[in-house]
């Protein structure tokens, strides 16, 4: 446990036995959902900070239609969810999250956050300075998806995305399947699919599943 939670930036710089004492001092604890599962809803009181072990689940929130849209997807081992709910004066959620592939989840309670024990423990003051790095990321992160989502046309989304998560030799590995890929553009599967088949036969891009290849990256920018 304290291996995988080693390398979460929650628990970055920590040793394990310094790991396992904020979860001693936190009070925090474990549980397993099954896949279609909510963790927390739309309207419930944030009570907690979630840190996935295993698994995966996407952050969402449903359009005034009822169209599903997926803010983010967390799926590797450590990373944190629900954390900007713990810091605002709100008392409930925006978003609802849902298990997309059976997973355990650590809770650890708000309180923990809000300020150091009477003792002073560095590693307590590390956590809160690991978690203020973590919300400027994901700051980052919301920044970029409405850049994306603000792009215009479907193309223009798709490119602006493309562009900015491929590597030095224009490959993507995509983190979402085509279904919640769709959900993060806000748009409906069949038209993302008959996207990117344009794309691809026009020379613009190569997909292979989760395997993205940039064939013109100039022209893919003079998309946009």
């Amino acid at each position: 446990m304290t291996k995988i939670l080693g390398k979460s930036f929650l628990f970055a710089e920590m040793s394990e036995s310094e790991i396992e004492r904020v979860l001693t001092c936190s009070g925090a604890t474990i549980k397993t959902i099954d896949k279609n599962d909510i963790i927390f809803d739309q309207h419930d009181i944030p009570k907690y900070l979630f840190v996935l072990i295993k698994g995966s689940v996407a952050v969402c929130k449903d359009s005034i239609s009822g169209k599903r849209g997926i803010v983010t997807v967390i799926e590797r081992p450590g990373d944190i969810f629900g954390e900007i709910y713990l810091f605002l004066p709100k008392n409930e959620y925006d978003f609802y999250t849902l298990v997309t592939q059976q997973a355990e989840v650590m809770l650890i309670p708000r309180e923990f956050f809000s300020s150091t024990c009477s003792n002073k423990c560095n590693y307590h003051s590390k956590l809160i300075e690991n978690m203020m790095g973590i919300l400027a990321q994901k700051a980052y992160y919301l920044g970029q998806k409405l850049q994306i989502l603000s792009s215009g046309s479907l193309r223009q989304k798709i490119s602006k995305y493309l562009l900015d998560n491929c590597d030095s030799s224009g490959s993507i590995k995509m983190k979402m399947n085509r279904e919640v890929f769709a959900d993060y553009l806000i748009v409906a599967r069949p038209s993302l699919s008959r996207e990117l088949l344009r794309m691809q036969d026009e020379g613009l891009i190569d997909v292979d599943g989760k395997h993205i290849k940039i064939r013109d990256i100039d022209a893919l920018e003079a998309e946009l």
